[in-house]
């Protein structure tokens, strides 16, 4: 993880989608490395929100642009020259894709193609990875989800992944081919596809959150619309880490890190919701729910990464497990509520992070 740090320093870093979740996590572990971190989002528009709670728009430079603008975001790529771009901008949410998917389908797909083409025509880019998800896969019973598995989507939130992962594959095979790296471009890129994450200072309507809110803010019995539909749940932490090592490797020239990637928790974090929502619920020794399942906005019922490419060539693997994961969330949101300081713990759990991948 040393040498992760030392690549990261002083490297100017393009994140889209800063303002939100991961994209907030991100920006503090590139500012904790001494990289020279840049963002395009749109404003947050929940309150409280991470961005907002580690001043990050004090800390490095941003712009609140919307990445279907074109022409604004190949100003902003020109202007700042990032030597990489994280892709995270995005409509996150399934439910939501039902409610309006044509914003869903122009922000994930076109929104990528964007960021793509924009890097495509300034050629200045050395490494790009774009951030899907798990839900690109079309669905298949029993097994775990690999790479090269047929792309699908039965909700509109997935299918738009799966469009953005065409897009992506695309670019790749046009303007980014491995092949004539070197000689006709100088840019990799690869996409990342990650599973149920969390952690602190999510706020959106995702299960965790709504555990959280359920014991903290409205005090009430949480409900779960789903119970036995089983996802990889992991720690925000384990993914970031992920793409740090593939952003290194596309920088670096290694032409055989292009492509699409998996990032899953490994197999004994495969909860249900109903189990994951137990466990938290044990962690902070109280919280009650009910089940009011809801199949008119279908999601999937199953979803496991294979992990085994990043692993393998990578030499990535989850630091967390389910336990962990849940434990360092739940310190997290316990510090929020209780009114610590909670640039410190954030500091304090990436710290943590970081030198627990050293000792490994």
């Amino acid at each position: 993880m040393n040498d992760l740090k030392i690549f990261l320093k002083n490297k100017k870093i393009l994140i889209t989608g800063h303002t939100g979740f991961k994209g907030s996590w991100l920006a503090q572990m590139l500012i904790y490395c001494g990289a020279d971190a840049v963002g395009i989002s749109l404003e947050p528009k929940i309150d409280p929100n991470l961005f907002g709670l580690l001043d990050l728009q004090k800390r490095m430079r941003g712009y609140f642009c919307d990445i279907r603008n074109f022409k604004k975001i190949k100003e902003i790529i020109a202007f700042e020259k990032p030597e990489i771009i994280f892709h995270l901008a995005a409509q996150p949410l399934v439910r939501d894709s039902y409610d309006d998917p044509l914003y869903t389908f122009e922000t994930n797909i076109i929104g990528t193609a964007n960021i793509l083409q924009a890097a495509k025509d300034l050629g200045d880019v050395k490494a790009i990875v774009a951030i899907t998800t798990d839900k690109v896969y079309e669905e298949k019973i029993g097994c775990f989800y690999e790479e090269n598995d047929k792309l699908g989507g039965y909700d509109p939130y997935s299918a738009s992944k799966a469009g953005a992962e065409m897009v992506i594959n695309s670019y790749i095979n046009s303007f980014f081919n491995p092949e004539f790296y070197g000689k006709k471009h100088h840019t990799l890129a690869a996409s990342a596809r990650a599973g149920n994450v969390f952690g602190g200072g999510d706020w959106l309507s995702r299960i965790f959150p709504d555990i959280v809110r359920s014991i903290f803010e409205k005090k009430e019995k949480l409900i779960i619309r789903n119970p036995d539909s089983i996802r990889p749940w992991q720690h925000v932490f384990d993914p970031l880490y992920g793409y740090l090592l593939l952003a290194k490797e596309l920088y670096d020239g290694k032409r055989e890190f292009s492509g699409a990637w998996n990032f899953g928790p490994d197999a004994k974090s495969y909860l249900t919701v109903e189990n994951l929502v137990k466990q938290t619920f044990d962690i902070f020794k109280r919280g009650a729910y009910d089940i009011n399942q809801d199949f008119v906005k279908r999601e999937a019922g199953c979803l496991k990464l294979n992990s085994n490419k990043a692993r393998r060539l990578l030499g990535w693997h989850p630091v967390y497990d389910i336990g962990d994961s849940v434990r360092i969330a739940c310190e997290w949101y316990e510090a929020f509520y209780r009114g610590n300081d909670i640039k410190q713990i954030t500091d304090c759990q990436i710290d943590l992070f970081f030198n627990k991948i050293t000792k490994i």
